[in-house]
């Protein structure tokens, strides 16, 4: 049974940080890509960021891009997400996701989904 469970969530103050974990079990996952998306209320996901498990190519959302950091821990099974200069705007439920279709920046086609963790920044 594949688990994908987040964790490090939490408020924030604007400019602040936080890290975000994706702790992955119940298959391989070398074959796939791992991605984080979020969602504000009443908005659909938006990609944040993704990295290949082998390989560590990355890519990320215009909005986080040069902000926030994504890599793995692939002995721990552990996807990080890194946020820097964090924004009220980045204000979401974060998923972690895993997929085999590549750096692929649509929701709909990843696999495997984690149960969310929610980052709140205030102003």
């Amino acid at each position: 049974q594949v688990q994908l469970v987040e964790s490090g969530g939490g408020l924030v103050q604007a400019g602040g940080s936080l890290r975000l974990s994706c702790a992955a079990s119940g298959r391989t996952f070398s074959s796939y890509t791992m991605g984080w998306f979020r969602q504000a209320p009443g908005k659909d996901h938006e990609f944040v960021a993704a990295i290949t498990w082998t390989g560590g190519s990355t890519a990320y959302g215009d909005s986080v891009k040069g902000r926030f950091t994504i890599s793995r821990d692939s002995a721990k099974n552990i996807v990080y997400l890194q946020m820097n200069s964090l924004k009220p705007e980045d204000t979401a439920v974060y998923y972690c996701a895993a997929g085999r279709y590549g750096l692929n920046r649509i929701y709909r086609v990843y696999d495997y989904w984690g149960q969310g963790t929610q980052v709140t920044v205030s102003s």
